[in-house]
């Protein structure tokens, strides 16, 4: 895969379906049904984060298919001289392009934007089962310091 076919970009409405597939591809038994019309909640979300700047959903794509897909979000802090934290999530590459630096891109582009906007660290969080995805970003220079912890507090329903 050459970068210059590979564009890392925000996401747009149209990418939608094509997030959810991914998406599903790393959820047990989800799918992503591509007839059925997508629930309006996808593009609310997809509204709100086009309308902050400091949340939003990142896709790569290569000759107009999307591979992969992040969340990038700015938390900003009163600690730490009240610096910005660049919070990586829901990290996704499609089965058929892992190993063809697709995740290499992704990564790169929100560490990039992250060191843009003045952030004084990018985190993550990766399901504990991920071995091989903790072994990627170690290789990035991420070091596992902290242990995460979630509190699930409305189950997501379709």
């Amino acid at each position: 895969m050459t970068e210059r076919a590979l564009a890392v970009r925000r996401a747009a409405p149209a990418d939608l379906r094509a997030v959810l597939r991914l998406f599903a591809t790393e959820i047990e038994g989800d799918r992503c049904d591509e007839d059925a019309p997508l629930p309006g909640c996808y593009g609310d979300a997809l509204r709100r984060m086009a309308s902050d700047p400091d949340n939003m959903l990142v896709v790569a794509e290569e000759e107009g298919r999307v591979l992969g897909v992040f969340q990038l979000t700015f938390i900003q802090h009163v600690a730490n001289r009240g610096r910005l934290t660049a919070q990586i999530e829901n990290v996704v590459v499609a089965p058929g392009a892992r190993g063809r630096g697709v995740g290499t891109a992704m990564m790169t582009w929100a560490i990039d934007e992250a060191r843009r906007r003045g952030c004084f660290r990018a985190q993550l969080t990766s399901n504990k089962r991920r071995t091989r995805a903790h072994a990627f970003y170690a290789r990035l220079g991420f070091v596992a310091t902290h242990e995460g912890m979630k509190l699930v507090l409305a189950p997501v329903s379709a």
